[in-house]
């Protein structure tokens, strides 16, 4: 069972967190249906508003990623952080698309409908996140075109969302 705490109570080592341990991220609802897909590159932190910047993570999307569909079309997203013996779940569910079937069953994950997001109960923790804002990564913005031929070879360039984590719930 999942318990709500402030964003201000998390703990974490986003580099570890997101980088070695991935994430699910996650848009869509039993109404209208929802996708996910694993990831391992975001950030974590503050920016904008006032008082010290709004709590806030930064997510990459491919645009043929059928997930990038439901993230743009939803007002919120989850990002969903589960423990080790779940990697390999992880690993099935960011190499095979939601198009061609039911990935969240064939991995036996058991999804949560909340108000608007969908999120999973096996996962450790969650960030229900509130898209504030989304730009193409461009290839005139990379410095270091070494990164862009490396992460870009067919120049199918991610968009980036950032959202305000509105709730966080850990096991």
């Amino acid at each position: 069972m999942h318990r709500e705490i402030p964003v201000s109570e998390l703990q974490i080592n986003p580099m570890t967190l997101i980088a070695k341990e991935w994430m699910l991220i996650t848009a869509g609802d039993d109404k209208n249906g929802y996708n996910t897909m694993t990831a391992s590159w975001g950030h974590l932190g503050s920016i904008w508003g006032h008082s010290g910047g709004l709590p806030t993570s930064v997510i990459f999307v491919r645009p043929q990623r059928y997930t990038k569909e439901f993230v743009d079309r939803e007002p919120l997203y989850t990002l969903c952080f589960f423990p080790e013996e779940y990697k390999k779940a992880l690993g099935y569910l960011g190499s095979h698309s939601g198009r061609d079937g039911d990935k969240v069953a064939a991995v036996g994950l058991t999804p949560v409908f909340a108000d608007g997001y969908t999120y999973f109960a096996e996962a450790s923790l969650v960030m229900v996140c509130r898209k504030l804002y989304r730009a193409p990564v461009v290839e005139e913005g990379f410095l270091d075109k070494a990164l862009m031929e490396d992460c870009y070879p067919n120049k199918d360039f991610h968009d980036l969302y950032v959202g305000e984590i509105i709730r966080v719930l850990k096991k």
